[in-house]
């Protein structure tokens, strides 16, 4: 009795030191699944360190794949996760650390986002960092006015296959991956096809400067040109396909083989040890590129496949 009561002692006390997370927005099953490593000790994938406590329903009505699952999803967070479900978002940033933007509609992000910089807590946002390029760069703009870190990232960028591809002296990359398109997102990329583009700025970084996108109902081709003559391409298929990319060199190709998606775990890793140690993972300039990336990719299948600068 005394041995349990000490082990009984010993987890309290370790949970009681775990950063309290919050999530906006359970219309995600991004939502379930970080709550299952970070809150379920039985999780083969669980991560100590940080819990989430508390969620905002949020949700789009508008949008079947919002409306259909946020009142699904924060049923299973508040009766499995212990997870408690709050009114508003004001009420959240009493009860968190940090907050996990999870709103699976990109649209919602620039006004959620004003409501939890409020707060002035670290903020992982889930992709996409929003809808537009416009609103892309004001959430940037709130944070600095707010000084609130923050990062978004896919987990695709975070992919177990991605170390290997980071070749010496790479000069270009070949990525693919499914491309859904979501009427209501007006920069059509960040629905679906921003995992890839993650994947190809996690092996390039910025330095992108003109963009040529190949647009056909079933598949299209979007390629950048880097100030230092590197090349990369994303390749997005519909409705559905796997991911992967292979890596240039000049003396070495390597590809990531069929399925490059590894799950979340190593995101997860990275948003927990964000919250930790305050550093930001990814620069914020390097996000905003990627979004003049997709604005100027919507630019040039607008007029027919030009050329098109990033502005």
């Amino acid at each position: 009795m005394r041995t349990f009561i000490c082990l009984a002692f010993l987890a309290f006390s370790l949970s009681a030191a775990d950063l309290r997370l919050g999530i906006v927005g359970t219309d995600t099953s991004h939502a379930v699944a970080f709550a299952s490593m970070l809150n379920d000790p039985a999780h083969k994938d669980y991560l100590p360190g940080a819990r989430i406590v508390a969620a905002y329903k949020g949700g789009s009505p508008d949008l079947p794949e919002s409306a259909g699952r946020v009142e699904k999803y924060a049923a299973e967070l508040k009766s499995k996760y212990n997870v408690e479900i709050v009114p508003d978002i004001a009420t959240l940033l009493t009860k968190v650390d940090a907050v996990l933007l999870e709103s699976v509609d990109g649209r919602t992000h620039l006004a959620q986002f004003k409501e939890i910089a409020k707060g002035r807590k670290p903020v992982f946002i889930d992709k996409p960092l929003a809808s537009t390029y416009a609103d892309a760069r004001e959430i940037a703009r709130i944070a600095r006015e707010n000084n609130v870190k923050w990062f978004s990232a896919s987990s695709l960028r975070y992919a177990d296959g991605i170390p290997a591809l980071k070749l010496n002296g790479l000069t270009g990359v070949f990525a693919w991956g499914p491309g859904p398109l979501e009427a209501h997102h007006q920069l059509d990329l960040t629905w679906y096809g921003i995992h890839t583009v993650e994947v190809l700025y996690a092996l390039l970084g910025p330095g992108c400067e003109e963009v040529t996108r190949t647009f056909s109902p079933d598949a299209e081709v979007v390629t950048g040109r880097w100030k230092d003559g590197r090349v990369g391409t994303i390749r997005l298929h519909r409705p559905y396909s796997s991911f992967g990319a292979t890596a240039f060199a000049p003396k070495e190709i390597v590809s990531s083989g069929k399925e490059m998606y590894s799950g979340y775990k190593n995101l997860v890793i990275q948003f927990v040890k964000f919250f930790q140690t305050g550093v930001v993972p990814i620069d914020e300039n390097e996000t905003l590129e990627m979004f003049a990336f997709m604005d100027a990719a919507q630019r040039s299948r607008e007029s027919g496949g030009v050329p098109v600068k990033l502005r």
